[in-house]
């Protein structure tokens, strides 16, 4: 399978270039930026012309862009303003968020990318079907912009009541809006579990989010180094591979300095991965 890592294991640094060099060296030939504020902020126009010129010149490419959950810097800290969610069922506020999205889109226009990802809700929120209908609106209008640059919108299972994989697959039902999946094996984890929600998902992946978790919490564990992981891999594996020629194995990690140089953890766990069997022979 191919290789791919977000960067969301240095979400909190301001993305750089010597740190895509970086994942360049480590021999991964796709990258997902994670979009927020600290770390590309999309309202700055000289970091996207810098990514621009790095990226013309490099072989590594841009597979995704993660959407913002933010509009601050500090995850939402500054208070429940700076969510950014397309449930938002009041539309004056809903408008304001779907511009901040569009505008994180439009690194699309110095780096072309393939796939967005987007989020419907937040984390444990319950489902309503006016969220459903405000999710719909907000999409509706976003697939538009992001097609005229190329960019397709995938839509994440996350844990909470709207975005199961089976809630999803539903959305898509009611909405008939033709849209992929990526699948995170971590929010699999914590909602139905890995295989069940592949199972449902698998013909809508187009790329994924690979980390670990026990169960209760969203941690975005490093797979097989970093202990309290609880999915069980060699399983995992078997079902990723199924349709590998869909989407990338893509790492979604936390920061986490007891790893050491994240991009040899990084390396590890890809060789880790690969080396796993189907779990019946």
């Amino acid at each position: 399978m191919q290789h791919a890592l977000s960067t969301h294991f240095i979400v909190n640094h301001r993305l750089t270039t010597s740190w895509l060099d970086r994942i360049w060296d480590a021999g991964i030939p796709l990258v997902e930026i994670f979009c927020a504020r600290q770390h590309l902020d999309y309202e700055n126009q000289q970091q996207f012309q810098e990514l621009g010129h790095w990226f013309r010149d490099s072989p590594l490419k841009l597979h995704a862009l993660h959407a913002p959950m933010y509009s601050d810097d500090c995850w939402g800290r500054t208070g429940p303003n700076a969510t950014i969610t397309i449930t938002e069922t009041v539309k004056s506020k809903r408008v304001v968020m779907v511009d901040q999205i569009k505008r994180a889109i439009e690194l699309a226009e110095y780096v072309p990318f393939r796939y967005l990802i987007q989020h419907i809700g937040v984390l444990n929120e319950p489902w309503n079907m006016s969220k459903v209908d405000a999710a719909f609106n907000a999409l509706d209008e976003l697939r538009v912009f992001a097609k005229q640059r190329g960019v397709e919108i995938l839509l994440e299972n996350i844990p909470n009541e709207l975005s199961s994989a089976e809630r999803l697959v539903h959305f898509l039902g009611v909405t008939h809006l033709d849209l992929g999946f990526c699948f995170d094996t971590g929010h699999a984890n914590l909602n139905e579990g890995v295989e069940a929600a592949f199972d449902v998902m698998k013909n809508r992946i187009r790329s994924t989010h690979v980390h670990d978790n026990d169960g209760k919490a969203d941690a975005h564990l490093f797979p097989y180094l970093k202990e309290g992981g609880t999915i069980g891999w060699r399983k995992a594996m078997q079902h990723l591979r199924s349709r590998g020629d869909q989407y990338p194995l893509l790492l979604e990690l936390k920061e986490d300095a007891s790893m050491g140089p994240p991009l040899e953890a990084v390396k590890r766990i890809f060789e880790r991965l690969e080396a796993e069997r189907d779990y019946d022979r």
